[in-house]
């Protein structure tokens, strides 16, 4: 069940307006819980809410035709994000492991994206400056990716540790009086 309610954040964080730095999406961290807490198949739960909101942002938000063959690497990124959460988190949760995957997962998809981005040769000319500029343009974006993405996978993963503790320490207490 928590692993559905975080992939209704992550649908509802982007589609709620996005004010200036803030940017702000439950995506990655979503992503690599859904690899380390749920069955392969159910990993087809995230995929297709995450390309319905693709196409909903698409034609209903931006107004652009919606063309499904320039979203594949898209969509393959969030499979890579999940198999991701299932090589690193699934056998063992530690912390340095759920930041490796934090680091990990948007790195990746900054890579994956804007070079995309790039090779469409829309925005940016198809020279080695032009794929700087767009690397250097979606930094900002790449910042609040890595925030928000650590953000959720620490709850995701820390707040079920935290109330183990909580109730170990609480029994412990019971235990003691």
């Amino acid at each position: 069940m928590p692993a559905y309610l975080l992939l209704l954040v992550a649908v509802l964080s982007r589609l709620l307006p996005h004010a200036g730095w803030w940017n702000f999406t439950a995506v990655g961290g979503v992503l690599l819980y859904f690899g380390a807490r749920r069955s392969w198949r159910e990993m087809l739960a995230p995929l297709a809410a995450l390309m319905a909101t693709d196409y909903f942002l698409t034609v209903y938000t931006y107004h652009f035709p919606f063309a499904w063959q320039l979203y594949l690497p898209t969509w393959a990124w969030y499979g890579m994000a999940m198999v991701l959460g299932r090589i690193l988190l699934k056998s063992r949760t530690t912390t340095v492991r759920v930041g490796a995957g934090a680091l990990l997962g948007p790195t990746s998809f900054f890579i994956v994206s804007n070079y995309m981005v790039w090779t469409s040769g829309w925005i940016y000319p198809k020279t080695l400056a032009g794929l700087s500029a767009c690397f250097v343009a979606a930094l900002p974006f790449y910042r609040n990716d890595l925030i928000s993405t650590t953000i959720v996978a620490g709850a995701a993963f820390g707040v079920p540790v935290l109330v183990r503790r909580m109730r170990a320490a609480r029994s412990q207490v019971a235990l003691a009086e």
